[in-house]
């Protein structure tokens, strides 16, 4: 264990500033340090190794408590849970390595499927259940996924991506059960590329390069390939490879540090590093290791998450509550906002 890995564990639930002689890092990147722990976690992926990937949280619109999150099996299944963490839908044959959904519209990416393809489904309010729209072919081998409502012409677009760096920008048109969908840009990110978010508040396309940091491009069709760096992996930077999960709720923004076991937290207006977090073992659930993708809401979600709710995949699934296959973990966001101060 590094030693900033050993850091990050001075004590659940309370924040630690640590001092940037006590990590061995330059003072700019000395911050406040601490971890969480998750309340509820979903019952295990159906599939053995590493399946479980991806979550994405669907608000009920007219009950929150009733909202649920949409998990990935990527060994062949969609999963559905709700906020007690249980199972309430499986669709299996969706091998979809991401996920993300806007409104009502949830997008799987999966590379699988004849080279590449989008699974476009619909929820059902009434149910919390997923009807499968349209399979869209996809000119990449989709692995990752993020979806962009944009506030400047109301339209919706899917971003999937590619572990040879490849991405494109696809318009998506829903109407009922019918389904539209038309490639409107494709660039080159470099290295593989996983993780992303679009955000709908600043225009910008948040991607993730696993081994290189995250880069904001611009999320409307029409703004190229020009792209700033948030952070970067390794030397300098504030994440460690593999750079996953990009989430953001409130004012702030979520990157999965892989390799720390651990999550680097962002102004979302300024993109200034603000902190880190690791979703440990507390009574309820165990931690959050090796994650891949993860999700945020700052909506209150009912009693059980007042103020929202933070989603981590857990790659190794153990006590106490459930263990064996990968699943995911909710952590109120509560303890994530004051731990940040």
């Amino acid at each position: 264990m590094s030693v900033l890995e050993s850091a990050l564990r001075v004590g659940v639930t309370s924040a630690t500033v640590v001092s940037a002689a006590a990590l061995g890092l330059p003072a700019a990147q000395a911050a406040t340090s601490f971890d969480v722990t998750a309340t509820v976690e979903t019952a295990p992926v159906g599939h053995s190794g590493d399946a479980a990937d991806d979550p994405a949280i669907w608000i009920h619109p007219s009950d929150p408590s009733k909202s649920v999150v949409v998990g990935t099996d990527k060994k062949g299944a969609l999963e559905v849970y709700d906020l007690s963490g249980s199972r309430i839908q499986r669709i299996d044959g969706d091998h979809g390595n991401n996920v993300d959904l806007r409104g009502d519209v949830v997008v799987s990416a999966d590379d699988e499927a004849d080279g590449g393809s989008m699974h476009v489904y619909r929820m059902d309010p009434s149910s919390r259940q997923l009807r499968l729209l349209k399979d869209v072919k996809t000119g990449i081998a989709a692995h990752g996924i993020c979806l962009y409502k944009s506030s400047t012409s109301g339209k919706l677009f899917a971003f999937p991506n590619a572990i040879d760096g490849g991405v494109e920008q696809w318009e998506l048109g829903v109407n009922g059960g019918d389904v539209t969908a038309k490639s409107v840009r494709e660039w080159d990110a470099g290295g593989a590329v996983e993780g992303c978010f679009a955000d709908e508040t600043n225009g910008k396309l948040y991607l993730g390069e696993e081994d290189v940091g995250v880069w904001i491009y611009g999320a409307e069709p029409g703004d190229g390939e020009s792209r700033t760096k948030l952070d970067s992996a390794g030397s300098g930077g504030h994440l460690t490879a593999d750079v996953e999960g990009i989430a953001a709720a409130g004012d702030r923004l979520f990157v999965s540090s892989q390799g720390s076991n651990d999550f680097a937290v962002y102004d979302r207006g300024s993109g200034s590093y603000q902190g880190r977090f690791a979703v440990a073992s507390g009574t309820a659930a165990d931690d959050c290791e090796d994650t891949d993708g993860i999700d945020a809401t700052s909506t209150g979600l009912g009693s059980a998450f007042p103020k929202g709710v933070f989603v981590c995949q857990d790659g190794s699934n153990g006590s106490p509550g459930t263990s064996g296959n990968q699943n995911f973990k909710l952590v109120p966001l509560e303890r994530v906002t004051e731990g940040l101060g």
